[in-house]
């Protein structure tokens, strides 16, 4: 069985209970070490073989993983964040499906989950924003004219920008483009969960500027819009005492 597994967002002890498991019952690992934490690999048996797939190509890593399964073994791929998002599985899966290899995904926590969570922020907040856009600026991966980020941005959403902290001008140009202010707030979070988190509260039109002073040009997130600031909305209606539910009927 190949077991895909999201690693979580970086802290080790953020992996799900059922990831662990399979991590310290896998004879083969695959992970992608130029963004999972290498304390993960402290959760496999001593016999385990681990393969770093920064350094192999999709061929390469399906020849793992169809070795291990023709010899009995359990294989981990080991993800980022929630592999779901950017993660590059399903072309995997594919392959998989078409050598009759059975294969599971166990979920992890995505970095923008990590990303909120270091900024004790809450993305859809009432009167400010209730919907959560999640892309990334075009680079040496096309992205359709119709999910640029200046088209997102007239929506005026929550915005969670993935692989663009490298791209932070172009980003801030699209932003301003696409609709949103100046002084729309923005914050760039640096490795969410790991021990060298940094986070940097800024505005769209400091965004470049703010990146380059704090010398992050990757493994970073890019949140833009009004909930940054988490202040100016509305009283959640579900635990407002006037507000009848299933549960619990409204107070005078």
């Amino acid at each position: 069985m190949i077991h895909f597994v999201g690693a979580g967002c970086g802290a080790a002890d953020l992996i799900t209970v059922r990831g662990k498991r399979l991590l310290e019952e896998a004879d083969v690992i695959i992970y992608a070490g130029s963004l999972v934490n290498p304390a993960l690999l402290a959760y496999k048996k001593e016999a385990c073989r681990a393969y770093n797939s920064a350094h192999m190509t999709l061929e390469e890593v399906l020849c793992v993983m169809t070795e291990a399964e023709a010899a009995g073994l359990s294989t981990v791929r080991l993800h980022t964040g929630d592999p779901c998002l950017y993660g590059a599985i399903r072309e995997q899966m594919d392959e998989l499906d078409k050598a009759g290899i059975d294969y599971d995904y166990c979920p992890g926590v995505s970095a923008f989950s990590g990303a909120a969570a270091a900024l004790k922020m809450e993305y859809t907040l009432p009167d400010i924003s209730q919907s959560v856009i999640i892309t990334r600026m075009a680079g040496r991966t096309a992205v359709r004219p119709q999910e640029s980020v200046r088209s997102f941005a007239a929506h005026g959403a929550t915005m969670v920008l993935f692989l663009s902290a490298g791209l932070t001008e172009q980003t801030q140009q699209e932003l301003l483009a696409g609709g949103y202010g100046p002084d729309t707030p923005a914050a760039i979070v640096y490795k969410a969960s790991w021990p060298e988190e940094k986070t940097v509260l800024c505005t769209v039109s400091t965004l470049a500027r703010c990146a380059r002073e704090n010398g992050i040009s990757k493994t970073a997130l890019i949140i833009v819009g009004e909930a940054v600031k988490q202040s100016g909305y509305a009283r959640s209606k579900l635990y407002d005492p006037t507000f009848s539910t299933e549960y619990r009927p409204a107070k005078e």
